[in-house]
């Protein structure tokens, strides 16, 4: 069996990896730059980048939830929209991350060179082995380096808060938007690529413990803490500089904390600014890696992407050839492709609107998201027009470089995936739904139900086993009780080594002495038979319903248990774990709803209940 990622990366591992990865150049260097474009105003584009990211995380944390693999954004797109689109997805967010690692690494440039003269590409270029081997040990080694990372930078930041918010004049926010509305909006575009580290969380989901819980939790309380901290950072820097002076800086906070604290405030936040660029560096490693791992898994890459570590259970391959990218990038001009992953993190976070609504409206009944978006389709639809909005605004030479990395990522795929991979995808089941033809064979929906096994920690006990060999029958029209007992007794009997006549009059018996009808929609028939060591289940579902009784003319769902007399307890057992099940608010909708005899078999195998697995 192949080695496969261990989930060790807890709540306060994703806040830090998310909050490490945001706080990064689009606090240390884009503030004067952006000043320069939107004025004091600049604190608005801050807030308006934020809340359209929002849009996009909330959509992206329904994703996650439901799906928490390596490559998440990749991962869901690709079951979402289909291979295509999903390759120029994982290429493009691996490039993206890729990239800003190393303008992470080249950004200390203006920062080291306070403290050394050295060639800041060779330190990078050491720095990018060192993280590769602390990402190579482990994920959990690296998860709590950028935790200390994250924490000595976020006290940092707060201190030059608390100092700075008794300096800042008033005059200096004057006039506040001295170039209108419409540069304001402009700078939201360029300085979005701050909430990048948002792509981080999604591409570890795989090795978060508890994901459907920590992922959601942790990407939300990431997303508000960076919006505070850049927001009141950026007006206390505005509010305690001349707009002269930080219109032309590339060390906003630097250049701001030398106005009220001197060469030491100087000198304090350029380590701050080294602590976040290796924090979103190593951050940035650790994700980009597990997208040429996810694209390999899925037969869009060459295999050797997806192996890993026997030992360390890390993608070390994907690691390395990552890290061999990232020091060939620091050798080269990086300005453009840094705005390109603005686009490309715009075009990321619209694909996971699109995605909500395609899993949403196919309605598989294994997509199981335990978060959900709200005020869904209202955010979704807002973070796709807003996204698009953004992405026209940030210039045609970044838009025609968007453009090729995605015909870049198509011609991966037509000429090497198209003919290896063949997935079925949401879109099409929308489709059918849509056309009500029949284009697929409901392989979704078992990799769905896989994937809540895995991410709830789902083990399969001996009720587990029998139901998913059972029989299972979906009746058409209505249907009498005795009608429905012959109908089973000749489903079952061949099973249990019985006559089918005799099968029959045991059901009579068992319904005549009291009603197995348990509510308006449910009965539970079940009878002892002789023999020993005998048990067998039987699921069957009548849309139109079965008439037990006057009280009871219309069950659909019914689950028939039949055991020998030495396996009572199991068959306590097996009532107990279908009345856990029925008990659940949805049970209905879902078994009514269900698409095929799979279907129905999953609503029972994915329903909560407690197992009961005997110890190793």
């Amino acid at each position: 069996m192949a080695a496969k990622l261990k989930r060790e990366l807890t709540l306060l591992n994703v806040f830090c990896t998310a909050t490490g990865a945001m706080i990064s150049s689009g606090l240390f260097v884009l503030p004067g730059l952006a000043h320069a474009k939107a004025g004091p105003a600049v604190i608005i584009s801050y807030l308006l980048a934020g809340l359209l990211a929002m849009t996009g995380m909330l959509s992206q944390a329904e994703l996650i939830s439901a799906m928490p693999k390596a490559g998440g954004d990749y991962f869901f797109v690709m079951r979402s929209m289909g291979p295509a689109i999903g390759t120029v997805n994982g290429l493009i967010i691996w490039l993206s991350l890729s990239l800003k690692t190393a303008f992470a690494l080249v950004g200390m440039a203006a920062f080291t060179a306070m403290v050394t003269s050295l060639d800041i590409r060779l330190i990078a270029v050491v720095l990018c082995l060192i993280f590769l081997a602390v990402n190579l040990v482990g994920v959990k080694e690296a998860g709590r380096l950028q935790v200390a990372l994250v924490f000595g930078l976020l006290v940092i930041l707060a201190g030059y808060i608390f100092r700075g918010l008794p300096m800042v004049e008033v005059l200096h926010f004057k006039p506040f938007a001295p170039y209108g509305f419409r540069p304001v909006l402009a700078t939201a575009g360029f300085v979005f690529v701050s909430y990048g580290g948002l792509l981080g969380v999604s591409a570890v989901a795989e090795e978060v413990k508890n994901p459907a819980r920590t992922l959601p939790l942790g990407m939300m309380l990431s997303l508000l803490t960076v919006m505070l901290f850049y927001t009141l950072a950026v007006f206390v820097t505005s509010g305690v500089t001349d707009a002269s002076e930080l219109d032309a800086s590339l060390t906003p906070l630097s250049l701001g904390a030398g106005s009220f604290m001197g060469r030491t405030g100087v000198i304090v936040l350029s380590v701050a600014a080294i602590l976040a660029f290796v924090s979103t560096a190593n951050a940035g490693l650790m994700a980009a890696s597990r997208y040429p791992l996810a694209l390999a898994r899925d037969d869009l890459l060459p295999p050797a992407f997806k192996r890993i570590n026997s030992r360390f259970h890390t993608p070390h391959v994907s690691l390395m050839v990552t890290t061999g990218f990232i020091a060939v990038v620091l050798f080269l001009k990086l300005d453009m492709l840094v705005k390109v992953a603005s686009g490309v993190l715009m075009l990321t976070f619209l694909f996971s609107c699109l995605c909500v609504i395609i899993m949403r409206e196919s309605r598989l009944q294994n997509y199981r998201p335990p978060f959900r978006s709200p005020l869904y389709p209202w955010i979704q639809i807002a973070g796709i027009i807003g996204c698009s909005v953004l992405l026209y605004s940030i210039g045609f030479e970044a838009l025609l470089a968007c453009a090729g990395l995605i015909a870049f990522g198509l011609f991966m795929y037509w000429f090497f995936g198209r003919i290896r991979a063949t997935r079925e995808y949401a879109l099409m089941h929308l489709v059918e739904r849509m056309t009500s033809r029949a284009l697929t064979d409901h392989v979704l929906e078992t990799e769905l139900k896989e994937i809540i096994q895995e991410r709830d920690e789902i083990t399969k006990d001996r009720f587990d086993v029998l139901v998913e060999g059972c029989e299972v029958l979906d009746l058409e029209g209505t249907m009498e009780a005795d009608d429905f007992f012959k109908v089973i007794s000749n489903a079952m009997a061949p099973r249990l080594d019985i006559r089918p006549e005799a099968f029959l009059k045991l059901m009579r018996q068992r319904e005549t002495e009291s009603s197995t009808v348990l509510g308006p929609h449910l009965a539970i028939p079940h009878i002892v038979i002789e023999g020993a060591d005998r048990f067998a289940i039987l699921l069957a579902r009548c849309s139109k319903g079965i008439r037990f009784s006057a009280n009871a003319p219309s069950v659909n769902a019914v689950f028939v248990l039949t055991g020998s007399k030495d396996e009572r307890n199991f068959h306590l057992r097996a009532l107990s774990a279908i009345a856990q099940i029925t008990q659940t608010l949805d049970f209905q909708k879902r078994w009514l709803e269900a698409k095929s005899l799979e279907g129905l078999r999953d609503v029972v195998l994915l329903g909560e209940r407690r197992r009961h697995v005997p110890p190793v």
